[in-house]
């Protein structure tokens, strides 16, 4: 085999998640500087900033990067929404203000250019476990303008698919954007959505997404209020909730799309944006701007950001067919049994990938990145019923770097029947089985594992498949 460019420091040692649960409502208060909601019991916070630092400093960049200019490195310009200012990591648009809170502020200057801010988390793997649940919640004041002086601001606190980062967002929607709380317009109101499928149209609507429409906000603009969304795959279907102090206002299930749409968009790794934009496609559809009488230098304040995940139930259900396991050296002739397990060193063909030692026994496949394939001939499906197949997987791979698991039959070049996507899941050898829904499938299939993630980086290690009835 050729030999590879790109390596990696590999560890055995499992790195343990802790176990989290989230609450659906709490006690909310008006004061300006409020602490971060402590976990109720048998809960745990994953994340939280409640931006206490220094009057007229930045943000922890251990914690936080800023988005600079007009748009992703690669990625399309004005940020893919026809927005117009420039985003900085100045403290004149980004700062603590000493009194605990986040402040993002639009300027104009005197040529009529507007600068504002943009900033994302560093981690990118703010997901809710099989049968688990994953909340993202921020208290904040929206701009406090409204009328003409309003016209062109677009506040925001959203994520985004953890994919996105490293190939600039070309990937959406598919990985799935949640927004959490947009208003336009100084309109005291706020907009959810879910993004997700393709562009335009497709299952999700796109460009507009699947929204719960404007919602009336009540003091929105002169006082801080909690928005948050919460991700739960402990029910069937699956649900994103929304919530506004507390109250659940609009709610989507997963049945609203075909399983494969709602997993790309939810089945992973998510990062939070808090911005303050300019003008842009959604500001147009509600009057406009800016134009010369938006005010300059309004703006959001954030009072704290935190996220809660609960422990799953269970990271796949069990199989109805025999877990027997396949050969770990390809069959010379007859087929493969679909519903056994198939191990993933078993390929009868693949690309860029290499075996090593499995901290699980026997061995798995490693150093998959954007681009390589394993193949599996003969592997019989039957009658078909198929349900879903399971894949057991690990990932080290780096903050922003994630991509997805694809089936395909009979050609590489296919459409997958089915896939899931993943990122860093707490080391190269800390594994999980992640289940991706197929289409149904008969007969005898050459089956191909494809992967996809538009970075050259790796992002998955591969121990065995298997599909289910």
């Amino acid at each position: 085999m050729a030999s590879r460019t790109r390596r990696r420091l590999r560890t055995l040692l499992a790195v343990s998640t802790a176990a989290i649960a989230v609450a659906a409502t709490a006690v909310f208060t008006m004061d300006a500087n409020a602490a971060v909601p402590s976990a109720p019991a048998g809960m745990t916070t994953v994340f939280s900033d409640d931006f206490t630092g220094a009057a007229g400093t930045g943000l922890n960049r251990g914690n936080w990067l800023y988005d600079i200019g007009h748009g992703y490195a690669g990625g399309a310009s004005n940020w893919g929404t026809g927005e117009i200012e420039y985003m900085t990591d100045s403290t004149s648009n980004v700062y603590q203000d000493g009194n605990g809170n986040l402040v993002i502020k639009p300027i104009r200057d005197g040529a009529g250019n507007w600068t504002s801010g943009r900033v994302e988390t560093q981690r990118t793997d703010f997901a809710a476990p099989a049968g688990g649940k994953v909340r993202i919640e921020a208290r904040l004041q929206q701009p406090n303008v409204s009328g003409a002086a309003a016209a062109g601001y677009w506040p925001a606190f959203w994520a985004l698919g953890a994919a996105a980062r490293p190939v600039g967002a070309t990937n959406w929607p598919s990985i799935g954007e949640w927004d959490i709380m947009e208003d336009i317009n100084g309109r005291s109101s706020v907009f959810a959505a879910l993004h997700c499928g393709s562009n335009p149209g497709g299952p999700c609507n796109e460009t507009t997404g699947l929204g719960s429409g404007e919602r009336a906000c009540s003091g929105c603009q002169t006082g801080f209020h909690t928005y948050a969304i919460e991700y739960d795959r402990s029910t069937s279907p699956e649900q994103l909730r929304w919530y506004l102090d507390g109250n659940n206002y609009f709610t989507l299930t997963s049945n609203v799309v075909d399983a494969t749409t709602w997993n790309n968009a939810t089945h992973h790794g998510m990062f939070v944006i808090l911005n303050v934009a300019i003008g842009g496609g959604f500001p147009a559809a509600f009057g406009g701007g800016p134009t010369s009488a938006t005010q300059s230098g309004v703006p959001m304040l954030v009072d704290y950001v935190a996220v809660y995940q609960s422990s799953g139930g269970g990271t796949t259900t069990p199989p109805t067919t025999s877990p027997t396991t396949s050969p770990t050296t390809p069959p010379t002739g007859g087929t493969r049994d679909a519903y056994s397990r198939i191990e993933a060193e078993s390929a009868n063909a693949q690309s860029g990938t290499q075996t090593e030692t499995c901290s699980e026994g026997g061995q798995d496949v490693g150093w998959i990145a954007n681009g390589d394939w394993l193949q599996f001939n003969n592997v019989n499906f039957g009658s078909g019923g198929v349900r879903d197949f399971v894949a057991r997987v690990a990932s080290g791979a780096g903050g922003g770097v994630s991509g997805l698991v694809q089936v395909r039959i009979d050609s590489r070049n296919n459409a997958p029947i089915g896939s899931f996507a993943l990122a860093n899941t707490g080391g190269w050898q800390n594994w999980t089985s992640i289940p991706g829904n197929v289409s149904n499938v008969s007969g005898t299939h050459t089956v191909y594992l494809t992967f996809s993630s538009g970075q050259p980086a790796d992002f998955v290690n591969v121990n065995w498949i298997q599909f289910r009835r």
